[in-house]
């Protein structure tokens, strides 16, 4: 079967088939964004607007366009992050007939809105028009059958953190390839520490490093979803890791930025982290490391893949019930392309890397003291935002898909399997999960 591009998805859509592979479990009720259209309020008629995100101080953010625009005002809700109970309370208030107009939701749980007929098209109220503005491969992320279902709202490139003195005591430089990766690891154990955790229990970093190396995951096969967690990229990842597990040469009881890793990264005993653009602010939280903290590209697999990924990434969606979807989106574009908002979000609310490619924020453009004075920014992650996997794509049952490969990771650790039997397992759980859901679904 041809893998089918996001891009592909976005310009051309992809027929009746995506709209059975996503809408096959829908409620019945009426797809969002199809007709009727609602108009732009009228000339003396004051907006409001309601945003629910888990980000910190974003009505400082709204406080900036409300002052820009007194006749669309917008209200900033905190919700719980997504897993921790905001989803669920925005599923909840779509199926009682409310909610709010714009949710912060992630790019790959979009199609688990979509089932049930959550968000507006965003295509039918203008965004076209916008879409120069972004990243293209984070609008094809959010798009099906030529339809836009949220504005990428921030993304998250990978890159290698590093503590630079621990690299200048063994004479060594930052690892340009995996196989780099694997030798600088070897001689960190010799001197008693770790370069990196590989925590089984978050399979999102693997899966993020499996999309660098080039797989897909997730297809959509006429009117079939298609799963593929054993194709040669995923196991080439997975037999990697495998390996450093065997050898002991990665920490894997420590999950990334929990107090645990904190302590180990401030006394030497872990070294690095391959992670994204938002980790820089989570890395000075360790203490008495300042200046000597560097960013290096991330490590590619040689003679394949790409040469970065993504880690995270939201959108802010305008949902099904909102009696405003042209201000909704109106407010969206500025907030995620507009220099005043992008700007204002960096510096209320330490929001990710941003999708407009044109503006990645003034105060990224700085050097940086904590990292010794490096221009991180624009040295690293704007060439890594650029060289993405742009076949990628999400399932409606992602989160269940880590859980369960997080389930089966962790039996390796006690012998039981390996990470490609794991991969192998969770594949066939997948298919069984999106028939569960009432979609038809096969293994690659």
């Amino acid at each position: 079967m041809a893998r089918l591009s996001r891009r592909n998805l976005l310009r051309a859509g992809v027929g009746a088939g995506a709209v059975a592979a996503l809408a096959g479990c829908g409620t019945g009720a009426r797809p969002a964004g199809q007709p009727p259209l609602i108009p732009r309020a009228g000339p003396g008629e004051t907006v409001h607007l309601t945003y629910w995100s888990w980000l910190k101080d974003l009505q400082r953010v709204c406080d900036v366009w409300n002052a820009a625009h007194p006749r669309v005002q917008v209200e900033a809700v905190w919700s719980q992050p997504g897993n921790d109970g905001g989803y669920q309370s925005m599923f909840s208030a779509l199926a009682a007939g409310g909610g709010p107009d714009i949710a912060q939701i992630e790019m790959r749980q979009i199609p688990a809105f979509m089932l049930v007929n959550g968000l507006v098209d965003l295509s039918r109220y203008g965004f076209d028009r916008h879409a120069d503005k972004y990243d293209p491969t984070l609008v094809s992320q959010v798009g099906f059958n030529g339809g836009v279902y949220g504005a990428p709202q921030d993304s998250g490139p990978c890159a290698f953190f590093h503590r630079s003195d621990l690299l200048d005591e063994i004479g060594a430089e930052p690892p340009g390839t995996w196989q780099e990766w694997t030798d600088l690891s070897a001689e960190y154990r010799a001197a008693d520490r770790y370069l990196e955790c590989f925590y089984v229990s978050d399979t999102s970093l693997f899966a993020a490093i499996a999309a660098q190396a080039g797989a897909a995951w997730f297809q959509i096969d006429g009117d079939r979803w298609a799963v593929d967690l054993t194709d040669d990229a995923t196991m080439m990842v997975a037999e990697h890791f495998d390996r450093a597990i065997e050898r002991d040469l990665v920490e894997t009881s420590l999950g990334m930025f929990s107090p645990g890793w904190f302590a180990a990264a401030a006394d030497g005993r872990i070294g690095a982290i391959t992670c994204a653009s938002w980790a820089d602010a989570l890395i000075q939280g360790t203490g008495g490391t300042e200046g000597l903290w560097r960013v290096a590209p991330m490590p590619t697999w040689s003679g394949t893949g790409y040469g970065s990924t993504q880690l995270g990434g939201s959108t802010a969606a305008v949902l099904a019930n909102s009696a405003h979807p042209q201000e909704a989106l109106d407010f969206s574009v500025w907030m995620t392309t507009d220099p005043a908002g992008i700007d204002a979000m960096i510096e209320h609310s330490g929001i990710g890397w941003t999708p407009a490619p044109d503006h990645i924020g003034t105060r990224r453009r700085q050097a940086s003291e904590f990292f010794g004075g490096q221009r991180y920014n624009e040295e690293v992650f704007v060439p890594a935002s650029r060289r993405q996997n742009p076949d990628w794509i999400w399932s409606p049952v992602v989160q269940q898909v880590f859980d369960n490969l997080a389930d089966n990771f962790r039996r390796r650790l006690t012998g039981e399997i390996t990470l490609m039997e794991a991969c192998a397992r969770t594949e066939r759980d997948t298919v069984r999960m999106l028939r569960d859901k009432g979609l038809s679904a096969r293994s690659l």
